[in-house]
């Protein structure tokens, strides 16, 4: 199929892009940008930066992709951003690419809803079925697991993880590691207040499983026996053969204990990119 390109658009003649595309006015496209099949531009969108972007996506007036990290260790790598297919960005979207740690990647897996003045920092995860509302923000490395919901005004910290499942309320804080299918809320002490029952039976969860996610909620959360403990009592309820969303929930949590401030993912700061590595090596 052709493409279809405004002339009041700026497309590096290096850009790679794809069948079927409809870029409108005044959108700049890098030298190093790869934009798949179908996708849509619609006005004033910035793909710049190394960024790979897959099938049929849709880009909304204001949307900024691939931008350099706000990193002040940042000194202009080529680091990427990687982006799926059929993922909807918002007006005034962000989606930085990686800093010089890690391994230099901002990734944006597969049918992803990012609203309006949604941020997605430098390093961060966002896997797939995720929802990021209004104005919520993501620190630098954050990982979101597949159907999370991040509501409005919502900000998470560096290095945090989202389990899958979970919501996050609008304006809340979240410093720790949220719990898959949990319900966080709260600006100033953000707890887990309940289990997102509502979105596992959307995600066609069984309710044996639901019912054991919120005994192992209450255990944990309401009762705070630990966690080897709430392992042995539930298995003794299900003959040793837990569903795979209760291990999932304990196996993460276990995780997170382990980390540190609340975070698994937190031994990584500090720690040499892949390319210093190699390098040293």
């Amino acid at each position: 199929m052709p493409r279809t390109i405004s002339p009041l658009s700026q497309v590096d003649a290096q850009a790679q892009i794809g069948d079927d595309v409809e870029i409108g006015p005044f959108c700049v496209i890098g030298p190093h940008v790869k934009l798949g099949n179908a996708c849509k531009l619609d006005s004033h969108v910035s793909l710049i930066g190394h960024t790979t972007i897959g099938d049929r996506n849709r880009f909304y007036p204001g949307a900024v992709i691939g931008g350099e990290p706000q990193d002040i260790g940042y000194s202009g790598s080529p680091t990427r951003v990687e982006i799926g297919d059929d993922n909807l960005f918002r007006e005034g979207v962000t989606v930085n690419r990686g800093a010089d740690k890690e391994d230099g990647v901002t990734r944006i897996g597969h049918r992803n809803f990012l609203m309006a003045n949604a941020h997605v920092a430098h390093n961060c995860h966002v896997f797939n079925n995720v929802i990021l509302c209004n104005g919520s923000l993501l620190g630098g490395h954050v990982h979101v697991q597949d159907y999370a919901i991040v509501s409005g005004n919502s900000v998470v910290h560096h290095f945090a993880t989202l389990g899958t499942g979970c919501f996050i309320s609008g304006g809340c804080r979240a410093p720790q590691d949220i719990p898959p299918f949990m319900l966080a809320a709260g600006s100033d002490k953000p707890e887990i207040v309940t289990v997102n029952v509502v979105g596992m039976r959307r995600r066609g969860i069984s309710e044996n499983a639901i019912n054991l996610v919120r005994q192992a909620y209450k255990l944990i959360f309401r009762e705070h026996v630990k966690l080897e403990e709430v392992r042995e009592r539930l298995s003794e309820q299900t003959d040793g053969v837990l569903p795979i969303e209760l291990m999932t929930l304990l196996n993460f949590c276990e995780q997170s204990a382990k980390g540190k401030n609340g975070r698994a993912r937190e031994s990584l700061r500090g720690k040499p990119s892949a390319s210093e590595e190699t390098k040293a090596a």
